[in-house]
């Protein structure tokens, strides 16, 4: 799909679909609006009449237009009320577009939707952002893939000049789609083996630095609670640090870190019983994805920041290796943990990962895992739970969220919930009671951050839609990419 920036009015521009925002509180239809109904015998405002089409946020109708017009049909695109119009709504009328114009087989589109904030490049982006998102497809593993309805031209009128935009969109964009195929695919094509190609295939591709250690450059590091985790599996572990650097002297350097269990059976506390989901257990590298996707679209932005992106890679598996429940691991800070589920391994190698991260002198670290089910039940399965001790950075996050569309909620973080994870034995436990499962998980991180303002975002429930969502189609949705490098941006 080409997305075109053109100053062509929206009474002259030809093509087979128009697309046309409306406000819901218009109660007539006005200016070039107006005018449109009038060259077109009063089709816009009869469909209006035919189908009650209000104008809400999300709502939209479809009308051909006669044989001897320039366009083919008009779409209208409803944009709620105008004095609560966000980017995010953009973005969600552009994947209204991209949707309307695929089942009503649409080779070019026009597009006519109004500027927020009085920001152009902002509102093409988002635009170009919604068009892209929802016209992604994932055949990749189907014999006989369904027929593709290709729009082959966007031309979004009243924007010209904003090429840089469409030009970020299609980098983040970009990196989305490859958060999105990497959680997606089954746990036989997406090993820690080819976790870590593909991030020398970025390395590669984007002239960034990549380091990949081994199981025993891991057992030199003193990582027990990562290798704990992975000495189940037949797969070796893959501990990948990718590293973005700009030219001259960076304004900030960041971490950013993602959960990467390619499979999650359990362990010995197998995922068993009805509800256990643990044939989708493919997505549990949700946070990785993230990370490698943000590294895909930042490489190709090239910030004046630093940026490290870390994933200690394995999978969770059940053999005679197994950690046992009762294990007592050591992370390569030197705190012991009791090991009492070994189905909470997620923050067993996060342990490590935030060990190291610390180690590179960054100013910030953030970490992505899809890491409790507990989140999911506090904040349901599009919000992603965020925890930090540091109100400036957990700001940040917010920010960063709300500009890319998506949804994050500060969570608590009740210190005193830790004495749940105390320990007999050990320094702590890897599980606390049942009641707070996400917090307990995050105050277990933050004993392997020792100064460096960090944040963890719980990302269970929107790594995944079982349906149609805004700019996701149902699968994996890429959660946390738009997020990330609009926080390296801000930086």
């Amino acid at each position: 799909m080409e997305i075109r920036a053109i100053d062509t009015p929206l009474l002259d521009w030809t093509g087979d679909c128009l697309a046309i925002g409306l406000f819901e509180e218009a109660e007539e239809l006005q200016g070039d609006v107006a005018q449109l109904n009038d060259k077109f015998a009063g089709a816009l405002k009869e469909i209006i009449e035919e189908t009650e089409f209000k104008g809400k946020e999300g709502s939209s109708a479809v009308t051909r237009i006669g044989g001897a017009s320039p366009v083919r049909k008009v779409f209208l695109i409803g944009l709620g009320n105008q004095e609560t119009l966000r980017l995010d709504s953009l973005r969600r009328a552009g994947a209204t577009v991209a949707r309307l114009a695929k089942k009503e087989k649409c080779k070019t589109v026009g597009v006519n939707l109004p500027t927020v904030d009085n920001d152009p490049a902002a509102t093409v982006q988002a635009i170009a952002e919604g068009l892209q998102l929802a016209s992604y497809q994932d055949n990749r593993f189907k014999s006989e893939p369904e027929e593709k309805v290709l729009v082959e031209r966007v031309d979004l009128l009243g924007f010209a000049g904003q090429e840089a935009a469409i030009a970020r969109a299609n980098s983040i964009c970009s990196g989305v789609n490859l958060a999105r195929e990497l959680v997606a695919a089954p746990p036989n094509e997406v090993t820690p083996i080819t976790l870590a190609e593909t991030a020398q295939k970025i390395a590669e591709d984007h002239g960034l630095q990549v380091e990949i250690l081994e199981r025993e450059e891991c057992e030199k590091l003193g990582m027990g609670a990562f290798l704990g985790v992975a000495q189940a599996s037949d797969l070796p572990p893959k501990f990948i640090h990718l590293t973005y650097k700009p030219e001259g002297t960076p304004k900030r350097r960041l971490a950013i870190i993602g959960k990467g269990l390619t499979f999650d059976s359990g362990g010995l506390n197998i995922k068993a019983g009805a509800g256990s989901s643990i044939e989708m257990m493919k997505m549990d590298m949700g946070g990785a994805g993230a990370t490698l996707g943000a590294a895909k679209a930042i490489a190709q932005l090239k910030p004046d920041v630093e940026v490290h992106f870390i994933s200690a890679a394995t999978e969770n598996m059940i053999s005679g290796r197994a950690m046992h429940p009762g294990d007592i691991l050591k992370a390569s800070n030197g705190k012991t943990i009791e090991v009492n589920n070994t189905d909470a391994e997620g923050r067993l190698t996060l342990a490590d990962a935030l060990v190291f991260a610390e180690k590179l002198g960054v100013d910030a670290i953030v970490d992505l895992a899809t890491l409790t089910g507990a989140c999911i039940i506090a904040l349901g399965d599009e919000i992603a739970g965020l925890f930090s001790p540091d109100d400036e950075l957990a700001q940040q996050l917010a920010q960063a969220a709300e500009a890319a569309g998506e949804k994050l909620w500060r969570m608590p973080f009740e210190e005193k919930y830790f004495e749940g994870l105390k320990s007999g034995i050990a320094d702590f436990k890897n599980t606390g009671p049942r009641g707070g499962g996400s917090i307990t998980a995050a105050l277990f991180l933050k004993q392997f951050v020792k100064e460096t303002p960090w944040a963890h975002l719980d990302i269970a429930g929107p790594v995944w839609t079982d349906k149609e969502n805004g700019c996701s189609n149902p699968g994996a949705t890429g959660y946390g990419v738009r997020t990330l490098v609009h926080w390296v941006l801000s930086n």
